[in-house]
């Protein structure tokens, strides 16, 4: 699962009677924890191929959240991205809302996702541009529906700021530093000189930026995960690059463990990776924008990469490759984003919320 079902993971533990509600839902996508609760979908489930091609009803998110009706309830926690935290709620519910970022492609990544190159230059500004303006204002329209923002980083609050006007409370997502930790004492074989990603195929990843830069930097790279970008970027790789794609818990945590290096390249809100990388011991090589400035520390757990280039990455794996990692003290670092102190944090926003008066925006 990816960062924002761990989230909500950890929000079904702590309301192990609530019921769920999202856009669409494909049984087997998430953890048994979920999957117990009742989940209802909006009619973007019913429409065709509405559980594998989702992105293509983007149009419809609007009308299908604003749809559900949530009268019976006193506390709505949405884990947006997109359009959750546009739900309606009743009068004397409070509505928190765990912001993982403002709609991307709606505010600042217009080009990454729906630019000329993407889409074509007539899609991209007759269809595409209007219609993500009209969705920006409405995301910004929205933003007084909750009651109170709890961002995933300070980047995310920054833009939480920018764009809804809104303080939020910083509280990081869940890392399983259970799971995710070194290979035990005597068993770990020395790390090859390969590098891993582990990322969803999509544009603003910029996981081509590092299939380009192990290219340079002559270093094999091996890809964890999936998308609808994979086509492309599997013309774009050389016979040094490996594509894993959707890999087991158990087989992540082995692919972190023998990594040389674990590789950030774009600009992440946050970034679970990472740290689930820095629990298992290895160092991280990252951009250094957004989310990697909260969770590598620069000299120490990994090493961050200037300017958003091939070249500039490459120079930095080549220097990572040469440098002495402490394992124990990347490992104390990741400590610090544990599930345990992410539900504990929780909780206390969730509880001091529902501490305050009814109608109240933090």
């Amino acid at each position: 699962m990816r960062g924002g079902e761990k989230v909500l993971e950890v929000l079904c533990e702590l309301f192990p009677d609530a019921d769920l509600f999202t856009l669409v839902h494909r049984r087997g996508s998430v953890s048994a924890t979920i999957e117990r609760h009742r989940i209802h979908t909006s009619f973007v489930q019913r429409l065709p191929f509405g559980t594998a091609r989702y992105r293509s009803y983007l149009p419809l998110f609007p009308v299908a959240i604003e749809q559900f009706a949530l009268d019976g309830y006193d506390l709505v926690v949405s884990s947006s991205h997109c359009a959750a935290k546009a739900v309606v709620v009743p009068g004397r519910a409070r509505h928190i809302s765990y912001c993982h970022s403002p709609m991307r492609y709606a505010w600042d990544q217009f080009e990454e996702y729906f630019g000329p190159g993407r889409v074509g230059p007539w899609m991209s500004r007759w269809c595409y541009r209007p219609l993500l303006a009209r969705l920006a204002r409405w995301d910004a329209a929205t933003a007084p529906r909750v009651h109170r923002f709890v961002a995933n980083s300070r980047h995310v609050a920054g833009r939480i700021r920018r764009y809804y006007n809104r303080d939020s409370t910083v509280v990081y997502p869940p890392v399983d530093t259970t799971f995710f930790h070194p290979s035990p004492a005597g068993t770990a074989a020395p790390a090859p000189a390969s590098a891993l990603v582990v990322s969803a195929l999509v544009p603003y990843k910029r996981v081509d930026r590092a299939i380009d830069a192990c290219a340079i930097a002559g270093l094999p790279l091996r890809i964890a995960g999936d998308g609808p970008d994979r086509e492309r970027l599997a013309r774009q790789a050389g016979g040094t690059v490996t594509f894993l794609g959707r890999v087991s818990d158990e087989t992540l945590r082995d692919e972190y463990r023998a990594a040389r290096v674990v590789i950030l390249p774009g600009e992440e809100d946050f970034g679970i990776a990472p740290l689930e990388a820095q629990a298992c011991g290895r160092p991280v090589v990252a951009l250094a924008r957004g989310g990697a400035l909260e969770t590598v520390k620069d000299g120490q757990t990994g090493l961050l990469f200037p300017e958003p280039t091939a070249e500039s990455l490459a120079d930095t794996l080549r220097a990572a490759l040469g440098w002495t990692f402490d394992e124990s003290r990347i490992r104390d670092h990741a400590e610090g984003f544990s599930r345990a102190q992410h539900a504990e944090r929780l909780r206390a926003v969730i509880d001091d919320t529902l501490a305050g008066p009814a109608g109240r925006q933090w």
